[in-house]
């Protein structure tokens, strides 16, 4: 076997490293040339060589400095020939000013004439259109290299349905891979397809959604397109479909409402789908064999094809989605997405590495990969080809598909610059589009001071972030050993003053120093598609309770979310208690464990109705909805009760109509708790939900174990 071997690496527009580890004597005299473009050669001059007992590394330089778009060879005499390695030119200091391209043209863009493509691919020496119309054989066209180093083709005649691909030259090897910028595709991302979507607009029927005036206006229900219409016993026809979540008349196997008219009678404002674009690891051409919540994005402009009716057409997959959203939309409910642009699935084999490879990813000071999203890479938001990339994104989905927000996973890994063009360009559509999302500073390779994180909460006025303080007062701990911890709404009185922050929208400096500037920058949650259900957690936490107190605490912590100042956000099933048998990351668990099962509802239907009288008291209530902090402090009081119970008293008597006095009482420990009243109240609100009785009043309140009354003066 030979012992020897080298490399070539661009280090500086006109110097190259070469490292040639062999036996060869250092006597040896080795000479170093270029081959350009396969045609022209020139002699490289040798500025620096040194040894080591593994062999020789040279600084070389050429005459003049190295252009993209050439295939460039090193050639070693007595040794052969390697390819030039360029990729770090992406890492010098004037690569994105000159190579990054702001048009509005990359993928593809279609017309009955013709159809043109655009890929970005600056460190590329040559790229190829690998296209085929169905049925019919691959053709190959060379694209032509412009300005910023992106290619382009075109194809005259109409081109709908094609299939095509790029294969991409870099440092001389050749890969063949889709459209980073790809509108729709073949199953399983096979190959990009260029489609009228002219034929896919839909009424998303915009005129039917009631006015959002702020975020605090909104009650959000996460939910899996797969989970909350998968189980086999309702009647929905199109199971864990997209229009499987827009079909009216569904029902369970004891007659109640099923998916599309279950979430309708609910009352939330917002449904946040948990992510529909393409994802990697559930396959399209059979979806029920593997299941994933679809946190490895594929394709970033492209919706999920298992997600399709017709599986096989790549327009069914775009259809299918802009029905669901039209549907929610007639309903009064905006649709909220789950987007992932913290990181991909295998950033080896993703679109971007292998059209321009080392510019998409962060990576640290000694080359290795970012990995703040602990899923082996971070997108490098603050490049201005990614950021472009996001942002068109979010623009093309609001524009494309009628969104109506989106939650960003693992927002803090995102640069505020990035979140910032994203705000401003949604709401010039859409003034009351929603952005929030996980703010948590994770350990990514970006000064803290740019990331979108909670830390600086007071820098984006215009986000909101997921209170996981709120999360942990309210329902204890939630990883490891702090599962068995329980918070306030299990009883454990010591956190009564952290519940009074929380509930106070955590803007105020009351007991800790707020951690918001205005309620409608938290996103209050005791339970989310990560960790545990909150129901498994009682299990954990309180192994004694019997099931009835169980689900009165699931009643109780329902009504925390929901009564509190800041934006209410509950996960699908969390209405009824539902269980997830402990599975703390079931993000690939399957339908058994993550599906929403309907033969809870029909045995909790009263829960259901109770979580749906929450909603209608917020909505009643625009006292509840308060978002700025001065206002919340004027507006309530609060006082402690015996065995850890709250009151809070709306004092502020110019500002709570339609009411006069209105105070709600918490009482979540195990004992019935008793207070007097200055003045006979009525009940219009209890355990069992709104009180329909308007003739009910009471000086002397009893309140129930682990339940909560809302009384308002006569």
């Amino acid at each position: 076997m030979k012992d020897s071997f080298f490399v070539a690496k661009l280090m500086a527009p006109n110097v190259i490293k070469i490292l040639l580890l062999s036996s060869v004597s250092k006597d040896e005299r080795n000479d170093f040339s270029l081959v350009i473009d396969g045609k022209t050669i020139e002699t490289l001059k040798i500025e620096k060589a040194s040894n080591s007992s593994s062999g020789w590394s040279y600084e070389v330089k050429p005459n003049s400095d190295i252009v993209l778009g050439h295939q460039y060879d090193v050639v070693v005499e007595h040794f052969g020939t390697v390819p030039l390695d360029v990729t770090s030119y992406t890492e010098f200091p004037f690569f994105d000013k000159e190579y990054a391209y702001f048009g509005s043209d990359l993928g593809m863009t279609y017309s009955h004439e013709s159809t043109s493509f655009a890929v970005w691919a600056p460190l590329a020496s040559r790229v190829m259109l690998k296209y085929a119309k169905p049925n019919e054989m691959w053709n190959y066209l060379p694209m032509e290299r412009t300005a910023q180093g992106v290619y382009r083709a075109k194809l005259t005649g109409d081109q709908e349905l094609l299939r095509y691909r790029y294969l991409v030259m870099n440092n001389g090897s050749e890969k063949e891979t889709t459209d980073p910028y790809a509108k729709a595709s073949t199953q399983n991302g096979e190959d990009s397809v260029v489609v009228d979507l002219a034929k896919t607009i839909i009424d998303f029927h915009h005129e039917a959604l009631p006015r959002l005036e702020k975020y605090t206006d909104a009650i959000i229900f996460e939910t899996s397109v797969r989970d909350i219409t998968s189980d086999m016993t309702t009647t929905v026809v199109n199971k864990a479909r997209f229009l499987g979540m827009a079909e009216p008349g569904a029902k369970t196997a004891k007659g109640l409402s099923a998916g599309f008219d279950y979430i309708k009678s609910l009352g939330i404002t917002h449904i946040q789908l948990m992510p529909v674009y393409d994802f990697k690891t559930v396959d399209e051409k059979d979806p029920p064999r593997f299941y994933n919540w679809g946190y490895d994005p594929a394709q970033y402009l492209v919706p999920e094809g298992s997600y399709a009716s017709v599986l096989e057409d790549p327009y069914s997959r775009i259809r299918d989605l802009k029905t669901l959203v039209a549907a929610y939309h007639q309903a009064g409910i905006r649709v909220n997405l789950d987007v992932v642009y913290n990181h991909v699935y295998l950033y080896q084999f993703s679109v971007f590495e292998k059209v321009v490879p080392n510019y998409y990813f962060r990576r640290k000071k000694n080359g290795k990969m970012s990995d703040g999203s602990f899923c082996g890479n971070d997108l490098a938001t603050e490049r201005p080809m990614v950021r472009k990339l996001i942002v068109e994104a979010c623009v093309y989905w609001v524009k494309e598909y009628g969104i109506d927000g989106y939650r960003f996973d693992l927002m803090g890994i995102i640069d505020a610059d990035t979140m910032r063009s994203i705000v401003k360009l949604t709401r010039e559509i859409k003034p009351d589009f929603m952005i929030y999302g996980e703010g948590w500073n994770m350990p990514t390779e970006l000064p803290d001071e740019l990331r979108t994180s909670m830390n600086h909460s007071d820098h984006f006025l215009d986000l909101a972030f997921f209170n996981d303080a709120f999360r942990d007062i309210v329902k204890g701990g939630t990883m490891g050993d702090k599962i068995a911890e329980p918070g306030y709404i299990l009883g454990a009185s010591n956190y009564r003053l952290g519940f009074k922050f929380s509930y106070a929208g955590s803007c105020l400096d009351l007991i800790f120093p707020a951690k918001f500037r205005h309620a409608g920058q938290t996103i209050n949650y005791v339970e989310c598609h990560d960790n545990e259900t909150f129901y498994d957690k009682l299990e954990a936490a309180h192994e004694v309770d019997d099931q009835e107190i169980r689900l009165k605490r699931v009643k109780l912590a329902n009504a925390a979310v929901m009564l509190s100042f800041g934006i209410p956000f509950f996960h699908m099933g969390q209405e009824i208690g539902l269980s997830k048998k402990g599975d703390s990351n079931s993000y690939r668990s399957g339908d058994k464990v993550n599906k929403f099962d309907y033969r809870v509802l029909d045995d909790r239907r009263e829960m259901a109705l109770y979580f749906s009288s929450l909603s209608q008291l917020r909505k009643q209530c625009p006292f509840m909805r308060l978002e700025k902090a001065s206002d919340i402090e004027n507006m309530i009081r609060f006082e402690d009760l015996n065995d850890g119970g709250l009151l809070i008293d709306y004092v502020n008597k110019n500002k709570i109509a339609p009411y006069k006095d209105f105070i709600v009482i918490f009482n979540p420990s195990k004992h019935t708790l008793y207070y007097e009243l200055k003045d006979y109240y009525q009940i219009i609100f209890t355990d069992s939900g709104l009180v329909d009785d308007k003739e009910i009043f009471a000086r002397n309140l009893m309140v129930n174990a682990v339940s909560l009354v809302v009384c308002v003066r006569k």
